[in-house]
């Protein structure tokens, strides 16, 4: 055999035993449960991610919802493509009024937050949707916005055993990620913001 020949043959070999391997773990993985899914950090994506789930539930004609809690009235591409194509299958909620710095109104802010989270628990128990993402719900709850600990003994008592609810926002509290059954965190490494550039549509809207 040639040299080449060589490093093919042992290059499928390996993958082979490779694939043997994961065969078997995936055997061991049975169970289907509804997931609690974090999704938070300083790096840009958390919210990109989390729609990127909700459109594969649209994908696959599941019902699911979104209830926003900071951002306000500012067009989303998300939020116009869903509520224009798929607002049969994926009910949307902006709640919130922009970020805090925004409004200057603490007193509104709480109220507005307050109501989304009203309205998160009535369509996470409507066992109908698969899934519900809570956009930005950590920042409210830093804030103090909405109880944290009411968030959290909600999701362990009345959260329907295969429904999955999605919590982004940056600060995540060390008890909402133990709580968790996944949690990524997004790592800021750059961002063109730093250097002068403004939020462009299609990345960040």
């Amino acid at each position: 055999m040639t040299d080449q020949e060589n490093d093919i043959a042992r290059h499928n070999s390996k993958m082979a035993k490779k694939k043997a391997a994961r065969d078997r773990i995936m055997a061991t993985k049975t169970e289907e449960k509804g997931l609690v899914i974090v999704h938070t950090g300083k790096g840009k994506g958390k919210s990109s991610a989390a729609f990127g789930m909700i459109f594969r539930m649209i994908a696959h004609d599941l019902p699911c919802a979104v209830v926003q809690f900071i951002k306000g009235g500012l067009s989303t591409g998300e939020r116009d493509l869903i509520i224009a194509n798929f607002s049969d299958i994926c009910a949307f909620h902006t709640m919130g009024e922009g970020f805090t710095w925004e409004t200057q109104d603490k007193e509104r802010d709480i109220a507005a937050a307050q109501a989304a989270w009203q309205k998160a628990k009535e369509l996470i128990r409507d066992s109908k949707y698969r899934m519900v993402l809570l956009d930005e719900i950590n920042i409210a709850m830093r804030y103090g916005y909405i109880d944290e600990a009411e968030v959290i003994a909600f999701l362990a008592a009345e959260k329907p055993p295969m429904t999955h609810v999605v919590l982004t926002g940056r600060n995540a509290s060390n008890d909402v990620i133990e709580i968790a059954d996944l949690v990524t965190e997004m790592t800021l490494i750059k961002h063109p913001f730093r250097s002068g550039i403004k939020a462009q549509i299609g990345v960040e809207y």
